[in-house]
């Protein structure tokens, strides 16, 4: 059984793979035998990822990209192609946040967050499916999160843009079926990272989100390492237009 998760030699895009979950992700899909192309806005973060995930024994690529923009898009996965065979594995990790009352959130706000966590995931499936549909194969994980199953208060936008991505990730599991392609969905908890250290200072924050969460934790970017992995192997061939929520419980209650 244990063959069916081994990675080696597949190529997987992992965007917003520089830091927290994104990271974690491409870490995991790494020490699978995965080689990995990380995406990020920042080039310098980027490459620093690249060579260190690279120290794990797999090939990497460095493409920074502005996942809001469509010519970025399109020329992440030319840049792929121009190094790689195929795309195996695309993992749609990179997302934007803002904490704001509903009645305060501007256009801008609301942009801010939905064009990259939203419209950005779809360009992304579209541009890499077109590929995995010539491939006839192919492994897409959105991730999503807990609050696009259930709702938060202060983070309209993001729980709109994170259950789109549900609904989104059904859809396309649904077209593309018959293609050997298979599309699900992520949904971590919350995941305690470098990124929101300095939030989780905040004892009245931490105790809230500990007390929301069946395992009386908060999640690290190891927990969400198996979910991807499973999602992204022959493990999974079988498995598609599902949610995976790996949430300590949040969502049980």
């Amino acid at each position: 059984m244990l063959p069916a998760f081994d990675l080696t030699g597949k190529v997987a895009i992992v965007t917003g793979a520089t830091r927290g979950i994104g990271r974690g992700l491409a870490e995991g899909l790494a020490q699978a035998g995965a080689n990995i192309v990380v995406v990020s806005r920042n080039g310098a973060e980027c490459e620093q990822a690249a060579a260190e995930i690279a120290a794990l024994g797999v090939k990497t690529l460095a493409v920074p990209a502005d996942l809001t923009k469509l010519a970025d898009i399109q020329q992440l996965v030319a840049k792929t192609l121009e190094v790689f065979p195929v795309i195996d594995i695309l993992v749609n990790n990179a997302g934007n946040a803002l904490t704001r009352r509903a009645e305060d959130v501007t256009e801008a706000d609301w942009d801010h967050v939905v064009n990259l966590d939203l419209k950005g995931v779809f360009f992304c499936c579209q541009a890499v499916g077109r590929e995995m549909i010539k491939q006839n194969h192919g492994k897409i994980i959105n991730v999503s999160s807990i609050l696009g199953l259930v709702g938060e208060k202060l983070v309209a936008p993001y729980c709109a843009a994170k259950g789109g991505v549900i609904q989104m990730t059904k859809a396309l599991a649904l077209e593309w079926a018959r293609y050997h392609i298979q599309v699900n969905a992520l949904c971590p908890g919350y995941v305690e990272t470098a990124i929101n250290a300095e939030e989780l200072k905040n004892e009245k924050v931490r105790h809230y989100l500990v007390g929301k969460t069946a395992a009386k934790r908060l999640g690290n970017v190891e927990d969400m390492q198996g979910a991807v992995v499973y999602l992204a192997s022959a493990a999974a061939n079988y498995m598609t237009g599902q949610v995976m929520t790996v949430d300590g419980g949040w969502s049980a209650q």
